[in-house]
């Protein structure tokens, strides 16, 4: 494990506390997430995964419990900005986090706030629309955009802020299939290419085949952790928190308890394409 970045400590947070319409979201959660980890965290509806994303960045205090970002704990208020400079959010809807007419004015919003010099904002909002691959659009008006290149342009907005840290919360639900690849293809490359540390949280498995690691939660509790493979194949014979494993994942399961020897670990339609040759090419050598 890398020098924790993220930790969380026994958390515990009730929405409307000490009233009859409190709800226990999150209910003794304990994770690490290292300094430079790409973690995916997955979760059916109502598993706190939302919940657990707004304490990554001080937008919600523990109930009981701690979070620390890169050693300061979220309830110091003193070090609430600092907290929020490391850790960006990009949330589900892209629309309400544009907030100006063009690109490259909603991009320097951040910095701007910063009191950073006109060159420093110039060079921030520059480097940030390359990197989502948006710069050819830094005049364009953000309303005419695609869902993806919007959601690219409000990770463009984190991306000035030069943060430690990118927590996505279910930032592709609203975008079409398109759409959907532009910010998985962004993140993927945010991880790889400049070392972000990257949290990306989503009902959805396949979209984090890209993960270091990934954690369930089910309940407000952490139901299951590891590498991606060994992951989706306990979730493939289980109904572990509703959720459903990619399609290469249940149908190697299927082939292995038709009696094929397809080896655990296989996410991908490659991988499986690749076992499955190999089993039935065993499986002549023996017949």
């Amino acid at each position: 494990m890398p020098e924790p970045f993220l930790e969380v400590e026994d958390l515990r947070y009730v929405y409307h506390p000490n009233t009859p319409q409190a709800v226990v979201a999150i209910d003794g959660l304990s994770l690490l997430v290292g300094r430079g980890e790409y973690v995916g965290i997955a979760g059916g509806n109502g598993s706190g995964k939302s919940t657990l994303a707004k304490h990554f960045n001080a937008l919600l205090l523990p109930t009981s419990g701690r979070v620390r970002v890169a050693g300061i704990d979220t309830r110091e208020h003193d070090h609430v900005w600092d907290i929020r400079r490391r850790v960006g959010m990009v949330f589900q809807n892209p629309d309400n986090q544009l907030i100006s007419t063009v690109v490259e004015e909603d991009v320097a919003f951040g910095p701007e706030n910063l009191g950073l010099a006109s060159a420093v904002i110039r060079e921030r909002v520059d480097q940030a629309l390359g990197v989502v691959g948006m710069g050819a659009y830094r005049r364009h008006e953000p309303h005419r955009l695609s869902g993806g290149q919007k959601q690219r342009v409000a990770i463009a907005g984190v991306l000035a802020m030069q943060p430690e840290c990118i927590v996505l919360d279910e930032p592709t639900t609203m975008l079409d299939p398109q759409g959907r690849a532009e910010v998985l293809t962004t993140v993927k490359a945010l991880h790889r290419d400049h070392g972000i540390t990257v949290v990306l949280i989503s009902h959805a498995l396949d979209e984090l085949v890209d993960a270091d690691r990934i954690l369930v939660m089910d309940g407000g509790r952490l139901a299951l952790e590891g590498a991606v493979g060994p992951v989706f194949d306990q979730i493939a014979v289980s109904d572990l928190a509703r959720l459903e494993p990619p399609p290469a994942v249940r149908l190697a399961q299927w082939l292995r308890d038709d009696g094929l020897a397809v080896p655990k670990g296989v996410y991908t339609l490659d991988g499986l394409a690749d076992a499955v040759a190999k089993a039935a090419q065993e499986r002549g050598r023996r017949g």
